[in-house]
């Protein structure tokens, strides 16, 4: 565990000097991890990068309480968000409900993008997910350390509906 020391939380993070290719885990690997990380922790959080055909990303699901989508304004971005949750909704009654209790979040990551552009991002998803909350762009959430006090008022209520909407859940 790589402990963040500022911020307050732990890390299982993988080893950057290695290529992913020697970093693999298999099925069994996740459950133990899993295992360990719900008796010593009450919330865990995958980032499960973005290969949804690989066994131990379909074992993340399993395991999965609460799933949130991270997307930006751009189209690519979104209509990948949208194919992964029209898949889990045909994988079986665990996926399909994880899919449907979904929150989606949107970020107005591009400077030039406007929130209305988040926003019919975000309206694309009412019939995939339970929820699509968007992030206005904010400078602070780019390039370098993420400090709360250097987040825009308007950004971290936007965060803390984002917050509140995986709460609703749980």
């Amino acid at each position: 565990m790589h402990h963040q020391t500022s911020d307050k939380y732990d890390v299982l993070r993988s080893n950057p000097e290695l290529l992913a290719t020697k970093q693999r885990i298999t099925q069994d690997d996740f459950d133990a991890l899993h295992e360990v990380a719900a008796k010593y922790f009450r919330l865990v959080f995958f980032d499960s990068g973005n290969d949804e055909s690989a066994p131990r990303w379909l074992r993340m699901i399993d395991h999965t309480d609460q799933l949130v989508v991270a997307t930006t304004a751009l189209g690519e971005s979104a209509e990948s968000g949208a194919l992964l949750l029209e898949a889990l909704s045909e994988r079986d009654e665990h996926s399909a409900s994880l899919a449907r209790n979904a929150v989606v979040v949107v970020l107005q990551s591009e400077r030039g993008s406007t929130l209305s552009d988040a926003k019919r991002v975000a309206d694309g998803f009412t019939e995939l997910a339970r929820m699509a909350v968007t992030i206005p762009f904010d400078r602070a959430l780019h390039g370098g350390a993420l400090r709360y006090d250097a987040v825009r008022s308007s950004t971290r209520a936007a965060w803390l509906r984002a917050g509140a909407a995986v709460a609703d859940g749980l």
